[in-house]
């Protein structure tokens, strides 16, 4: 694969988005037990994502999933790669955003 570092780099965010999400998650665990966080999608499919969950977790799976799956011929990368890191970087800053107002 020719972007392999790149590759690695994306490979590293996620495993930041995936640890945040999981914190974000037990989060909004508690805020649903106290009676908020009455909503059904974190993302709409405006922001690329075909999941459809109001937990993180879906989310970083849908991007592990697509990074298996990046195609290795130089014509397709580019979009694939754009596409993908357009999404992890909603992800990772929905995340922080989340991050600071719950606290």
């Amino acid at each position: 694969m020719p972007h392999t570092h790149l590759v690695e780099q994306l490979k590293e965010n996620l495993q930041v988005a995936y640890r945040q999400a999981i914190d974000a998650d037990a989060k909004l665990d508690e805020l649903k037990k106290a009676g908020h966080g009455k909503f059904s999608t974190i993302f709409t499919q405006d922001e690329g994502f075909d999941a459809r969950s109001n937990r993180f977790g879906p989310y970083v799976q849908e991007l592990a999933l697509e990074l298996t799956q990046l195609p290795n011929d130089a014509s397709s990368m580019p979009a694939a790669l754009e596409k993908f890191v357009r999404k992890l970087g909603v992800l990772l800053q929905t995340l922080q955003a989340f991050k600071s107002q719950a606290k």
